[in-house]
């Protein structure tokens, strides 16, 4: 495996490392990025299958566990001696949490971002808490499952990937400004991006909804919620108590690609909890996002 990894400002400092989703890679960042620079040393790397870095070609290769490693390999590169605060979107929010709950990474990661990605064991757990409850709550769960009708797409034989070959890639651009309202780039690499990325939902969804483990969160989290993401309701992320010690809880009125559409907004977001966990005051802002400690240990690195 290579990672390609980027950096803006000054490696002196602590990191900021920024994980990207699907089907993205680390471009999605290229707007937040310079505006932690000033504070931070901000590190982006593309996830395997992404950009320009390798692609392996099996299935169990893009598991959850194997991402981890691969984190692990890059903050040992670019931060060795000291922890690194996260953030992530979509799905490297996903993996973020696996990195975030993830007991031989603690002391390794100071805080954690997340947005429009929730950790998959904790959905697991929410879903079936949702059936044991109300219409209410079971609702919200059959809500959920229809916004994600992509994900059993992407689980058909060869169909997606002729999709991605034959004109989803050229299309990308044009599908986020009519579903979002912004104007994209386009990426010589997204076509293959799309189609390698397809194994990020083949090799955990089911594995981890179906059977979701106990997963405790061991940095402070904060958690920012699009409530017009038409992917991740905000239902998913209404009580993390269960799973998360120190977090904060933000909804902004915003779509699923905060990254692109408002990056400024997001840059401001994840220096408001660095700098706070770093020893800063607790913005008000922040202060009006905090929620009741839960059960993870959400300590400061």
């Amino acid at each position: 495996m290579r990672l390609a990894v980027k950096t803006w400002g000054d490696p002196s400092r602590r990191a900021i490392v920024l994980v990207h989703g699907y089907p993205d890679n680390s471009a999605v960042w290229h707007g937040v990025a310079p505006l932690l620079a000033d504070d931070y040393y901000v590190v982006a790397y593309d996830v395997r299958g992404a950009g320009a870095s390798s692609a392996p070609g099996s299935v169990a290769a893009y598991r959850l566990e194997r991402l981890t490693e691969d984190f692990s390999a890059v903050i040992d590169a670019v931060s060795p001696g000291a922890p690194v605060h996260l953030a992530g979107h979509d799905w490297g929010s996903i993996q973020c949490w696996e990195f975030a709950t993830e007991p031989r990474l603690r002391g390794r990661i100071a805080s954690f971002t997340s947005c429009s990605g929730p950790c998959l064991d904790h959905a697991g757990h929410w879903m079936r808490d949702n059936r044991r409850l109300s219409w209410t709550a079971l609702s919200r769960s059959l809500r959920q499952a229809l916004s994600s009708w992509y994900i059993y797409v992407f689980h058909l034989p060869w169909l997606p990937e002729l999709s991605w070959r034959l004109w989803m890639g050229r299309a990308w651009p044009l599908y986020l400004k009519l579903s979002e309202g912004i104007a994209a780039e386009s990426s010589p690499t997204r076509a293959a991006d799309g189609r390698h990325g397809l194994a990020l939902y083949r090799a955990n969804m089911l594995r981890r909804l179906l059977a979701p483990g106990q997963r405790h969160a061991h940095v402070p989290v904060q958690v920012i919620v699009p409530l017009r993401d038409r992917y991740v309701r905000p239902a998913l992320s209404e009580d993390l108590s269960r799973w998360v010690g120190r977090w904060w809880r933000r909804e902004v009125a915003a779509r699923h690609w905060l990254p692109l559409a408002d990056p400024a907004g997001m840059a401001a977001m994840i220096l408001d909890l660095a700098r706070h966990v770093d020893g800063g005051p607790e913005p008000r802002d922040l202060q009006r996002a905090r929620r009741p400690d839960g059960q993870g240990t959400g300590a400061a690195a």
